[in-house]
């Protein structure tokens, strides 16, 4: 079984940050791409930021020079830093892992369970 679990999600003013984190655990054998997508209100879910094992990112251009995806190969754990937040980022913020899983060495596409982001004054 994996698992990925999110955290760092919550309440901000505009022009504030925000640091999401996501760890994924159980029987991997090793995880491509991860990434970062939101969903808004009334809205499909978008893709935010995305990361390879080889550290190529790739971002939407709402969040360009805004937003920071990274990772952490060891932790098997991928960050998003959200620098001067605005009232449109608000969404669920969902984490994205492309892995290969070690039971069956199939390559699977998992999902966190989404973290709130709320930008407001």
């Amino acid at each position: 079984q994996v698992q990925l679990v999110e955290s760092g999600g919550g309440l901000v003013q505009p022009g504030g940050s925000l640091r999401l984190s996501c760890a994924a655990s159980g029987s991997i054998f090793t995880i491509y791409a991860m990434g970062w997508y939101r969903q808004a209100p009334g809205k499909q879910r978008e893709l935010v930021a995305s990361i390879t094992s080889g550290d190529s990112t790739n971002y939407a251009d709402s969040v360009k020079g805004r937003f920071t995806i990274s990772r952490d190969n060891a932790k098997n754990t991928v960050y998003l830093q959200m620098n001067n937040l605005k009232p449109e980022d608000t969404a669920v913020y969902y984490c994205n892992a492309d892995l290969r899983r070690l039971k069956d060495y199939i390559n699977y596409s998992y999902w966190g369970q989404g973290t709130q982001v709320t930008v407001s004054s």
